[in-house]
């Protein structure tokens, strides 16, 4: 009975080794499946970060190009706010100077209008008959 055990024990073995030889041989075909995928995998992907890089540079490029132009218009509008300033401030000195020339003329005119009145009264009073004394007047008077 031993050679019986024997014989079971060599054919069991011999599945055994049929059955790792052909794990070993499907586990080979995997890997080369897998590498062949792999390397589609890099072939496919190569073109797309290539492209994934260069549409980085041109964002990186657009971005500091933007600035640029943004630093362009902020200089542009503070020339602008500046002459505009500087406009309204020669504007003003050229209103208001003739505006307070003219309102020292007219203060002017003003005065010489009372002036004249002042004078015209004057006259009018030394010219008025003469009236009666008010006691206050007369209160007022030495001799």
């Amino acid at each position: 009975m031993t050679d019986v055990w024997l014989g079971v024990i060599a054919v069991a073995v011999a599945v055994m080794a049929l059955i790792q030889v052909g794990a070993i041989l499907a586990a080979a075909r995997l890997a080369r499946r897998v590498e062949a995928l792999t390397g589609q995998i890099e072939r496919e992907i190569k073109p797309l970060m290539t492209n994934l890089t260069s549409m980085s540079e041109e964002a990186a490029r657009a971005a500091s190009l933007a600035a640029g132009q943004v630093e362009r218009v902020d200089g542009l509008l503070r020339d602008v706010v500046q002459r505009a300033d500087d406009t309204l401030s020669a504007a003003q000195r050229f209103i208001s100077g003739p505006a307070r020339d003219g309102a020292a003329v007219v203060a002017g005119l003003r005065a010489a209008f009372v002036a004249l009145r002042g004078i015209r009264e004057a006259s009018s009073r030394r010219r008025a008959p003469s009236r009666m004394v008010s006691e206050e007047e007369d209160s007022l008077f030495i001799g």
